[in-house]
């Protein structure tokens, strides 16, 4: 498909426009955590490294980061386990409600948060009467890391058929030797990439985890909302979200260069 100048011309002001709104309030959080100024005054009066020298030596923030990266890596690991199984579920056996399941399946991460985490909320304390811990926290990060697992591994199981597995059978591979050797070698960079976008998923995630996390539990981003508007917390709260920004966009970019490298080798 051929598009006209004024087409090209007013795609590429509108991505500029788009892009500029994203980034450029990002781009002023990572200068205020340089700045001198205590209340993020504009432009900065001056620069300095102490925020960043203060937010590595709070107990709270490291804290917080070390409960933010349990949560991530507990919820990936399981979601790791539960979506790759439904994938399997889903793709390789035909039976009745097949779809409908689908639905369920990717419905956590299209529903808002606030609804997730109310609903969350009233079935730990409600229904099973169970108390808000750090493993609630972990259930509910689970229920939607599922999904970028799921789509991930359930999109190449379509694409690598089961003509590879057949074909192991017939040489005589039993159902474990063909998964280790056939088939998980098909789904390693899909599982990979599933898991960074879960992780860093899980480790910014704050809505569902305000409506699931017991009083003692503070992750990353809980600790940036409580400091936000503490004095002279706001330069250490923007130092804390460049470390978090940086931690998300890692994961993404390692998870699209999977992919890309993946398609490439296709």
């Amino acid at each position: 498909m051929r598009l006209s100048r004024l087409s090209r011309t007013t795609l590429a002001i509108v991505a500029g426009a788009i892009l500029v709104i994203v980034y450029v309030p990002l781009g002023v959080v990572l200068v205020n955590s340089f700045s001198t100024s205590t209340s993020l005054s504009w432009p900065p009066p001056g620069f300095t490294l102490e925020w960043w020298q203060r937010a590595f030596q709070s107990a709270g923030a490291m804290e917080a980061v070390g409960t933010s990266v349990f949560v991530a890596i507990i919820a990936t690991a399981i979601a790791l386990v539960l979506g790759t199984l439904i994938s399997f579920a889903l793709q390789r056996f035909d039976f009745f409600g097949r779809h409908t399941v689908n639905l369920l399946v990717i419905l956590p991460i299209a529903l808002p948060g606030i609804i997730t985490g109310i609903a969350l909320n009233n079935f730990f304390r409600t229904i099973m009467g169970v108390p808000l811990s750090i493993w609630t926290v972990v259930i509910a990060h689970a229920t939607f890391c599922i999904v970028t697992v799921f789509n991930n591994v359930i999109a190449r199981l379509r694409r690598t058929g089961t003509k590879l597995e057949e074909a192991s059978a017939d040489l005589g591979a039993g159902v474990w030797t063909t998964f280790r050797l056939v088939t998980f070698p098909q789904l390693r960079s899909a599982l990979l990439a599933g898991g960074l976008l879960a992780f860093a998923l899980s480790f910014d995630e704050i809505i569902v985890t305000t409506f699931t996390a017991g009083s003692g539990v503070t992750t990353l981003p809980i600790f940036i909302l409580n400091n936000m508007f503490r004095p002279n917390q706001a330069p250490i709260v923007s130092v804390i979200a460049v470390v978090l920004v940086l931690v998300s966009i890692i994961p993404i970019w390692l998870a699209q260069r999977l992919s890309g490298d993946e398609q490439q080798r296709r």
